[in-house]
């Protein structure tokens, strides 16, 4: 039915149901549907001047590949001019094979296929942070992380209706051995997810190990029988050596995924002020100079692979040198650069709940809430570092996971736009109610007082009395309470035995052949 259609029907009852219904759906739904217009802050002049000088950037400064002599020589087959290590492109060269090849949106696929993301379009999928060594919680403040806690955020992403993907390495493992790490954190999401998860990227081996799990994981679902290729199960991130370098470790693993049609977020790792410049519109053409370059490079390994537009860009403290978050240059830098991934025509990616505290404090909330909304404002396709980021991404922490998940949730209740179906004008409470009345107990209150307005699960709403008879606790020790609560209730998906023993089979055996230390 057509939502801006009025409905014969009258009354609040089956309408809002009907509402609820689909609230429900979209709590759990596998991408949000965004109907919200996206916010754009440069204009087309000012966009198109950018896309003029990182043309200029291709065309004269040039990108370099590093101590990866089948990247040059697939760049000089192709036409490009490459000095040494130096690759330069005419104008137009990089844009013209993304835009010929590489595809608007594509299925990150779930061993759940109902779980299964669409990526790219009107589309926002949230996933939460990857990477940190270190983890925190309230209870044993601040330490390295471990198996099990990757295995915990594994779980409590699974658990989170706001959370439509899994990551890499929600934290490092570091009491495992960093060349086969990558092995028990594939199979911690494998088992404790059925959402759709990423490809370790530290070496080309280890991601041609993710891809080989990856088919056993998801046996005939694998290839896709209308093309006969692998349907994209895994994704990536080929971050940048920014500025406009890309290094061989991240080159070998982004070509042993995209030869596999998995996904690659080509992300150059952009801080103003020391891997671009200071002025805005400069840091902006560098990173989308370089993301081209790799985007482009990928579609001449294997023309069609997806990629995603990825952007990690913040500024520097000018005093001392660190990483800054949520602040206005950042919001401006983000904004831009996802209309130009729409320009470009493939997906974008940008982060989520960013922040530069090192505790889930007011600094954390503030930084972070001004990221996000940036973010689901400015129309990003694929947001990671959606939950649980501190002090610059070096901590996941267990109380800012579950406080930015609800916020999270806000997210998706805001992209979801404006209801104007019959109960969204809720036209039959106003006749019944009329002037000087209340709208407590009209019979379209009643209807709809349970799914309304988005409830966080973590605020508190009550009379200070309550508060304080409840325990007077904050929010962060309420978010302690929340996260034992979903790890005491978590239970693994089903997953058919046969795969469960296959994968550890392909483990135990990697596990013997792979040395202790290196890197």
């Amino acid at each position: 039915m057509n939502d801006l259609a009025p409905s014969s029907r009258r009354g609040g009852g089956r309408d809002a149901k009907r509402a609820a219904r689909l609230g429900a759906v979209a709590a759990n739904a596998p991408y949000i549907s965004r109907r919200l217009p996206y916010v754009e802050l440069l204009d087309e002049e000012g966009l198109a001047l950018i896309e003029a000088n990182a043309e200029t950037i291709l065309a004269e400064v040039g990108v370099e590949f590093r101590d990866d002599p089948e990247a040059l020589e697939i760049w000089r087959a192709a036409g490009a001019e490459v000095t040494g290590e130096l690759v330069r492109t005419p104008r137009g060269f990089c844009r013209k094979l993304i835009q010929d090849h590489a595809p608007r949106e594509f299925t990150h696929q779930a061993r759940n296929l109902a779980r299964s993301t669409i990526i790219g379009g009107k589309r926002t999928v949230f996933a939460p942070t990857a990477g940190p060594p270190f983890v925190r919680c309230l209870d044993k403040g601040r330490r390295y992380g471990t198996i099990e806690d990757f295995n915990n955020f594994a779980k409590l992403t699974q658990a989170s209706p706001w959370l439509h993907s899994s990551a890499t390495a929600m934290v490092e493992p570091v009491d495992l051995p960093v060349p086969k790490r990558h092995l028990d954190m594939f199979y911690g999401n494998a088992k404790h997810t059925d959402k759709p998860f990423f490809s370790a990227v530290s070496a080309p081996s280890r991601t041609e190990d993710c891809v080989e799990m990856a088919q056993i994981l998801h046996g005939e679902n694998w290839i896709n029988p209308l093309t006969g290729e692998p349907n994209t199960c895994l994704m990536g991130v080929m971050n940048g050596n920014s500025p406009l370098t890309f290094d061989a470790t991240m080159l070998g693993a982004a070509k042993v995924l995209a030869r596999a049609n998995q996904g690659t977020l080509v992300t150059p790792f952009i801080m103003a002020g020391a891997m671009a410049p200071t002025g805005l519109a400069g840091a902006i053409a560098v990173t989308l100079a370089e993301a081209m370059a790799g985007m482009a490079f990928l579609q001449l390994v294997k023309p069609g692979a997806p990629v995603i537009f990825g952007s990690f860009v913040t500024t520097l403290s000018m005093q001392s040198g660190a990483p800054t978050y949520g602040t206005p240059e950042t919001v401006l830098i983000k904004n831009a650069l996802m209309a130009l991934a729409r320009r470009l025509g493939v997906p974008s990616r940008t982060g989520g709940s960013l922040c530069a505290s090192k505790i889930a404090d007011a600094q954390a909330a503030f930084e972070s809430a001004h990221t996000l909304h940036t973010t689901a404002l400015g129309g990003a396709n694929f947001v990671l570092q959606s939950a649980g980021w501190l002090e610059g991404g070096l901590v996941t922490g267990y109380e800012k996971f579950m406080m930015d998940c609800d916020q999270l949730g806000m997210m998706h209740t805001l992209l979801a736009g404006y209801d104007l179906s019959e109960n969204g004008q809720a036209m039959d409470a106003i006749r019944e109610v009329g002037p000087g009345k209340h709208f407590f107990g009209c019979a379209h209150t009643q209807a709809n007082f349970e799914t309304a307005f988005y409830r966080s699960s973590l605020s508190d709403y009550n009379s200070w009395e309550q508060w304080e008879a409840d325990g007077g606790l904050d929010m962060v020790q309420r978010a302690n309470a929340q996260w034992k609560k979903a790890l005491a209730e978590h239970e693994d998906p089903p997953l058919d035995p046969g795969i469960d023993e296959a994968l550890r089979d392909y483990i135990e055996r990697r596990r013997a052949e792979l040395p202790e230390t290196s890197y």
